[in-house]
């Protein structure tokens, strides 16, 4: 027995190593943000809160002026948006969306989106932000994230709304309406 016990002890200490190795939080997620999960609708944190009012996927988007169209896959998100807080730096300034892995940022091409719009304390802003997608993805689980910071936070909030491309409105053309204090 006193042969196997240095086999038992070293094995125990490698065990516990790993053990170690596998709850410690990577280097990346000291400084990561802190993403708040709303339900299918939207979510309220610190420094934004969100409501999803619609989705639709397109071939074409049109400004509300008609001046503007472009062809392609788009994603439009109808959403509202406030500022719980505080008006100063209330806007979103990052808004991606995260599709079985890929991620794909908002357009900035489109002229009446709700990027980088003032929002305000206790009123809602409602708009539209879209995505343009590679051809081919309709489908799938995707969830938007929307930051009031240019780039992704560190150790900050991001709104997380999830929701399914399957359920997603369709229709050939979409006229982009114009950002509006209140909801639509």
């Amino acid at each position: 027995m006193s042969r196997a016990r240095p086999w038992i002890l070293g094995a125990a200490l490698v065990l516990a190593a790993a053990l170690v190795s596998a709850i410690i939080p990577s280097e990346d997620s000291t400084y990561a943000a802190f993403l708040i999960r709303g339900d299918h609708r939207g979510a309220d944190a610190r420094t934004l809160s969100a409501t999803v009012i619609g989705t639709t996927l397109t071939d074409r988007v049109v400004s509300a002026d008609g001046e503007w169209a472009a062809d392609g896959n788009w994603l439009v998100v109808e959403l509202t948006a406030s500022s719980p807080r505080t008006e100063v730096d209330a806007e979103i300034q990052l808004a991606t969306l995260h599709v079985d892995g890929l991620v794909f940022q908002a357009s900035e091409r489109i002229p009446d989106s709700l990027l980088k719009e003032q929002l305000h304390v206790g009123t809602d802003t409602s708009g539209v932000i879209a995505f343009e997608l590679p051809d081919g993805i309709r489908h799938g689980e995707a969830e938007l994230r929307l930051t009031t910071e240019y780039a992704t936070p560190q150790l900050d909030d991001v709104v997380a709304v999830p929701f399914s491309l399957d359920d997603a409105d369709t229709a050939p053309s979409v006229d982009l309406r114009r950002t509006a204090l209140g909801a639509p």
